[in-house]
């Protein structure tokens, strides 16, 4: 453990409690991990939406909320509109209090970073994605005319932003593959695995009752891959199989309605996705891109039993090992026969025990995080 005198800011993107979604669960498990070895968190989030925290004021020293901006127009600026729309007087206002160091997390946050009044503070950036590449693939999927325009020119925006990460003293990214990238762009970059909520694996015993895809279907991304599954894979199997998330599309009802053992469960909170992931015998989780490490390829590898994932969600992950690879519907198919009678034996799930506590430990990360920053720049005056 530090000692209890060391102090960090950290700057969120969004209220990091409810951990109900992809980077804020990173950031609130970060904070809980720091706090837990005596680092004094002194916790900055932008608000859109979200309720103020009581567990967070209890986990953090300090808790300050400032609410993001809302453009009539999100395309006219030369900045990104999720850099633009993150700028608050009062924050940089609450920085300069002090001389702790900083973690921006995500580029949302860096509008700061090449502030001169920060030039002589250690700052680091948390990089969740290359923010432009997942700005594209959005573009690409979007059919509404002017979110596809707004995609476009966020992607061009943020990919020139980038730029500003020749200020941070520190890049940590969440995959290796993310680490190749910011290499490009900053001089100090590691590779800081993803914080999550689990310790120990808790894959239940015996056979699950389908095949799952779970997913924040309001992104497009995720609309993509379950009509994808339903179209190409689900409906040429004999087996129940279900899709789980929030916000399905017009186009995938449509096609659920064709196929009476596709389930779609709507309106589901944290723990339930939790519980379907446990009774699922196979969850399968495709993506079409490489960046970032998905949250929730970890999380059913914690408590599910088989995990089906394509090439670029699991290369060059660590997780190669505890996943079936699949990169097509035919082969997805075969797959899940295959797999359909199969169960894990204790000898697999004390594998996946080890080599999952070893890849994704959050005491670790912490211990790796503060060894980066130079003890005199975290002790508190």
């Amino acid at each position: 453990m530090v000692e209890s005198h060391e102090a960090l800011h950290v700057v969120a993107f969004d209220i990091p409690s409810p951990p109900d979604y992809g980077g804020v669960i990173d950031i609130f498990y970060k904070v809980k991990a720091l706090s837990e070895q005596g680092v004094k968190i002194h916790l900055h989030c932008y608000t859109y939406g979200r309720e103020e925290s009581k567990e967070l004021e209890r986990i953090c020293e300090s808790v300050r909320y400032y609410k993001r901006k809302v453009f009539k127009n999100p395309i006219y600026n030369k900045k990104p509109y999720i850099v633009a729309s993150r700028n608050s007087t009062a924050l940089i206002e609450d920085l300069l209090q002090d001389d702790y160091p900083i973690l921006f997390e995500g580029l949302h946050c860096t509008f700061y970073l090449a502030d001169p009044r920060l030039q002589d503070r250690f700052k680091i950036v948390r990089t969740h994605n290359v923010e432009h590449d997942y700005y594209s693939h959005l573009e690409k999927v979007e059919t509404n005319v002017f979110k596809k325009y707004f995609f476009k020119v966020e992607s061009e925006r943020l990919k020139k932003h980038e730029a500003v990460l020749k200020h941070a003293d520190l890049v940590a990214a969440i995959s290796p593959n993310d680490v190749k990238h910011f290499k490009k762009k900053a001089e100090n970059v590691i590779y800081l695995p993803p914080f999550h909520r689990n310790d120990n694996v808790e894959t239940k015993e015996g056979r699950g009752e389908f095949v799952l895809y779970h997913g924040n279907l309001a992104v497009g991304e995720n609309n993509e891959a379950a009509i994808y599954l339903s179209k190409k894979v689900f409906s040429k199997l004999k087996f129940p199989c279900m899709i789980a998330g929030n916000g399905a599309s017009d186009e995938l009802r449509e096609e659920l309605a064709k196929h009476t053992h596709i389930n779609l469960k709507e309106n589901v909170t944290t723990d339930e996705i939790e519980d379907l992931i446990k009774k699922a015998h196979i969850n399968v989780l495709p993506t079409k891109q490489a960046t970032g490490i998905k949250l929730k390829l970890i999380n059913a590898l914690f408590m599910g039993r088989f995990c089906i994932a394509n090439d670029k969600m699991i290369n060059n992950t660590g997780m190669e090992p505890l996943c079936s690879v699949a990169n097509n519907p035919i082969d997805i198919i075969s797959v899940i026969e295959a797999l359909w009678n199969e169960e894990l034996d204790a000898d697999e799930l004390d594998r996946r025990q080890s080599l999952l506590s070893e890849l994704f430990n959050n005491e670790r990360g912490a211990f790796q995080l503060i060894n980066q920053i130079p003890e005199a720049q975290l002790i508190a005056h």
